[in-house]
């Protein structure tokens, strides 16, 4: 479902301690539960915030997340951050939606016009969220990066979109019948991807949910829930990567911010100003900063800060303090 790593940059090198925390996918089962995420193929019918209250409730959990509404009728990717994991779930989602819509038009139109106007929405488009929304009603621009028809039959366009997080399909569909002059509504919608998350052999349903719980509960197997639940660290592939030492990981937990001197390695190319991942040796998230300098100045640097903390993840005390 995720890329595989990139080839680090070696700054230093130093070994872990075996006895503090845990590789991701070796965590208890409490801990793996508090940094999980779930790859949630939402059925038509509930509402996002349903479906959490349910996982929420057959985990026995108190905290978890979704990375972007979805309305009762649509289906498709819902990813599911639960316990800590859910502080990040902004930073995660960053990177854009992409949909399988289902467009019924109100007249007839030839092909040629359609592909035409559907092209003019490739870009910068205003929008005015619906009256029910999740976000305060005000013109913005969200960019739509692509639209295909895949298939049509008379006035039913089935189109993959690749958006903005925060488009709304339902008034593209409409804005699209306006400049037709015919006009159109959404019949149908799916999410087919929301940030790094896509729907395929990596997603899972609520029964598949259900089913590794009671698996869990009736015989103490975890292996079926590990698979439905997967480590935050796995979803972080598209963000670039700083691995610290040992002693520095505690400071950063308690929201201290990086020096050189913790630095072990980079991962990915960094810019001044980008969102990183914090990573112990074992490949555990510690939380997100943002870089105050340019990768190739990070390995060359040694001293003052490298990045400032934003987010932590890691339980404080799960290293020893080294400060």
């Amino acid at each position: 479902m995720f890329l595989q790593p990139r080839t680090p940059s070696i700054k230093d090198k130093e070994q872990t301690d075996p006895a503090h925390g845990w590789t991701p996918r070796s965590r208890p089962l409490k801990e793996y539960l508090e940094t999980g995420v779930i790859n949630l193929d939402k059925p038509p019918g509930p509402s996002s915030h349903e479906v959490v209250a349910w996982v929420k409730r057959l985990l026995a959990i108190d905290r978890a997340g979704h990375g972007g509404t979805l309305d009762p009728k649509v289906s498709g990717v819902l990813p599911i951050t639960l316990g800590r994991s859910t502080r990040i779930i902004s930073f995660i989602m960053k990177s854009g939606k992409e949909y399988a819509c289902l467009m019924e038009l109100h007249g007839d139109v030839d092909d040629d016009p359609l592909e035409k106007v559907i092209k003019e929405f490739v870009g910068p488009v205003y929008q005015m969220p619906p009256v029910r929304s999740s976000v305060k009603r005000a013109l913005r621009v969200r960019t739509i990066h692509s639209i295909k028809v895949l298939e049509r039959q008379g006035r039913y366009v089935l189109m993959r979109v690749d958006c903005e997080a925060g488009t709304y399909i339902r008034k593209l569909c409409h804005d699209i019948g306006e400049v037709l002059g015919c006009g159109a509504h959404m019949r149908e919608l799916r999410r087919t991807k929301a940030g790094p998350f896509k729907e395929g052999s990596g997603s899972m349903k609520l029964h598949d949910l259900l089913d590794a719980i009671t698996f869990w509960k009736g015989s103490g197997d975890e292996s079926l829930l590990r698979e439905v639940i997967i480590p935050i660290e796995e979803a972080l592939w598209q963000f670039p990567k700083i691995f610290v030492r040992d002693s520095a990981v505690d400071a950063i937990c308690h929201g201290a911010n990086l020096a050189s001197p913790g630095v072990l390695r980079v991962e990915g190319e960094i810019k001044a100003g980008d969102t990183i991942c914090f990573m112990t040796m074992k490949g555990e998230l510690i939380g997100l900063g943002r870089a105050t300098l340019s990768g190739e100045e990070i390995l060359k640097s040694d001293h003052g800060i490298v990045a400032n903390t934003e987010r932590t993840v890691m339980q404080p005390g799960t290293y020893p303090k080294g400060w």
